[in-house]
C-alpha cells in the first residue's frame, strides 16, 4: 500500500490549493517544496481578485463572469486577505472613448455576481477627492468595485489549511527522482535527510520549472511550453486615496496603482517571454523604465526609475499550443501506470476552481467526498467581509497596546486567529523583543511553529512585507532570533 494518495511537488499557489482540496476530500496528501511556500511566482502577483477588464475587451464573457462569481467566493471565505476596493479610471483622450469604458463597465456589473460590491459610477474627477494626485487635463473617471489580495499570505494560509486537514507539508524537500509503475515511487531529499515516498498519484504544480520537473525527475513526456515573465515595481506612496488606479497606457494595456502596506505603491503589471533560470528571474530595467513613464502620464509627480525601492518578477510556463491565462491542467493516466496531474499557469482568481477541477479528475481512482472548498473559510476567515473593521476595533480593545495601524496589519495576516498570535499579552514587552514597530519575538515563534517559516526573507517577504521598512541592525537582530529559536 503506498504511503499516501497523492503526492504533490511545488508549494505555489496551484500547489497548495490542490493539496487543501484534496486533504478535505479525504484523500491521503503530502507536498513537497524545495524553498519556501510562494516563493516564486505566486508572491510576485498584481496581487488583485478580478474578473479582468481586459478579457471583457476580447469578449471573454464568460471567463469574466467566471473570474466574478470567484472573486464573491474568495470575500466568503477570506475576508482578511481579500479586500474589497474602488477602482478607478480616469478618461484619457488619447485611448478608450468614455463611451467605451462606461459600457463596458455595465457589462462588467451584468456579470457580477455582485456580493455587496457597489455599481460602477462616472465621476467628476476635478472635484472628487481621487483626482487630487492626478494631472489637471483628466475631468472625468469612472469607479468600480473589484478586490485586493495579499498573495504569499493565502499561499500559506492555503497549505495550513490543508495541513490541519491531515496534509504532511514539507518545505525545504527536493524531489530529485520520481519512478512511476502503479504507483509513484518518489527520492525526496528533506532538509539534508533522503527519504523514500509512495504515492497512488502525482501532482507537477512546479510553476516556472515545471518542464525542467516532468524531464529531469518524473522524465516523462511534456506538452511543449512557454515561459512567461510577469513584473510589478515598488515606489513610495503616490496618493493618499484608499484607491486602486487603471491607467490605459498608450499601447492599449491597463496599469495598475494599488495601494501597498500603507507607505507604499505597487505598479504593474509587464509580462513578455522568458528564457533561463527561473529561480534567478530579474526585472529588466526596460520594463521598469516602462511602468514608470506609463504611471507619470498621469499623475502629477513624475516617477523614475530611481524611485523604485523593490521589483517583483515571477515565471510561469503555460502550453504552447494554448495560451491560457486561467491556467492549464493536464491529467494522464493509463493502465498500469499511476495518474500524473500537471498543473501550470493561472491567476489568483481562479485558482481555488482550478484546483477543485483538478481534483474532481481523479475521482475515478479515489473514493472522495464532493468539492467543498467553496463554502469553506481559510484559517482566520469565518468572519463577514464587511466585518474587517469591526475586527480591527475588537483587536485593539482586547490588546490595547496595539495601535490602528498595527491592528490592521495583524487582522489582515491572521484575521479571528490573532489570539493564537498575541495570547493573553497585556503589554507589548510580553511578545518578546521587538524588530522594528511591527514585529515581535511572538509572531516570528508562531510564523517559524505554525506556518513554516525557516528563514527571516521568509517572514519579511512572504508572510509580511515588512522587509520594506525594517532597519539592517533589526534584521540582523531577527536572524540572530531565529537562529537561536530553530
Amino acid at each position: 500500500m503506498a504511503d499516501y494518495d497523492l503526492a504533490i511537488i511545488g508549494g505555489g499557489l496551484n500547489g497548495v490549493s490542490l493539496a487543501r482540496d484534496a486533504a478535505g476530500r479525504g484523500l491521503r496528501v503530502i507536498l513537497v517544496e524545495q524553498g519556501d511556500l510562494g516563493g516564486a511566482a505566486s508572491s510576485a502577483t498584481p496581487r488583485l481578485i478580478h474578473g479582468d477588464l481586459s478579457v471583457l475587451e476580447r469578449r471573454g464573457f464568460w471567463r469574466v463572469r467566471r473570474a466574478l462569481a470567484e472573486r464573491a467566493t474568495w470575500l466568503r471565505i477570506a475576508p482578511h486577505l481579500v479586500r474589497p476596493m474602488r477602482f478607478v479610471i480616469p478618461a484619457h483622450s488619447d485611448e478608450r472613448p468614455p463611451w467605451l469604458l462606461r459600457t463596458g463597465l455595465y457589462v462588467y456589473d451584468a456579470l457580477a455576481n455582485r456580493g455587496g460590491l457597489p455599481r460602477s459610477a462616472t465621476l467628476d474627477i476635478t472635484h472628487h477627492p481621487v483626482g487630487n494626485a492626478l494631472k489637471r487635463p483628466f475631468g472625468i473617471g469612472f469607479e468600480y468595485g473589484d478586490c485586493v489580495v495579499d498573495d504569499s499570505r493565502l499561499v500559506v494560509l492555503t497549505a495550513l489549511d490543508a495541513a490541519e486537514r491531515g496534509a504532511a507539508i514539507h518545505t525545504g524537500a527536493r524531489c530529485v527522482r520520481a519512478d512511476r509503475t502503479d504507483t509513484w515511487r518518489l527520492a525526496v531529499v528533506d532538509r539534508g535527510h533522503r527519504r523514500t515516498i509512495t504515492a497512488r498519484a502525482l501532482a507537477n504544480a512546479t510553476g516556472g520549472w515545471t518542464s525542467m520537473v516532468a524531464e529531469t525527475v518524473l522524465r516523462q513526456p511534456q506538452a511543449a511550453m512557454a515561459a512567461m515573465q510577469m513584473s510589478q515595481i515598488v515606489v513610495p506612496k503616490l496618493f493618499e486615496s484608499d484607491n486602486v488606479y487603471v491607467f490605459q497606457n498608450n499601447d492599449g494595456r491597463l496599469i495598475f496603482a494599488s495601494p501597498f502596506e500603507r507607505d507604499f505603491t505597487l505598479i504593474g503589471t509587464v509580462t513578455h517571454d522568458f528564457t533561463g533560470d527561473p529561480a534567478i528571474v530579474a526585472m529588466p530595467g526596460a520594463d521598469v523604465s516602462y511602468l514608470c513613464e506609463a504611471v507619470s502620464r498621469y499623475v502629477r509627480e513624475r516617477v523614475a526609475p530611481t524611485d523604485v525601492v523593490r521589483t517583483l518578477s515571477g515565471v510561469n510556463l503555460s502550453p504552447v499550443s494554448a495560451r491560457r491565462r486561467d491556467g492549464t491542467t493536464l491529467f494522464h493516466a493509463r493502465r498500469r501506470k499511476a495518474p500524473l496531474l500537471t498543473m501550470v499557469g493561472g491567476d489568483v482568481t481562479t485558482s481555488r476552481l482550478r484546483a477543485e477541477r483538478a481534483v474532481t479528475l481523479m475521482t475515478p481512482f479515489y473514493p472522495m467526498s464532493r468539492p467543498w472548498t467553496a463554502a469553506t473559510p481559510l484559517p482566520g476567515g469565518d468572519f463577514a467581509w464587511d466585518r474587517f473593521e469591526t475586527e480591527i476595533d475588537l483587536a485593539r480593545d482586547r490588546w490595547r497596546f496595539l495601535d490602528e495601524p498595527q491592528a490592521r496589519r495583524l487582522v489582515a495576516a491572521y484575521g479571528s486567529r490573532l489570539s493564537a498570535v498575541l495570547g493573553e499579552a497585556k503589554t507589548r514587552d510580553e511578545l518578546g523583543p521587538a524588530f522594528g514597530p511591527d514585529l515581535t519575538g511572538a509572531e516570528v515563534r508562531y510564523l517559524m511553529t505554525r506556518e513554516w517559516a525557516r528563514f527571516p526573507d521568509d517572514i519579511l517577504w512572504r508572510r509580511s512585507k515588512l522587509g520594506l521598512t525594517m532597519p539592517a541592525a533589526d534584521r540582523e537582530a531577527l536572524a540572530a532570533f531565529m537562529a537561536d529559536a530553530g
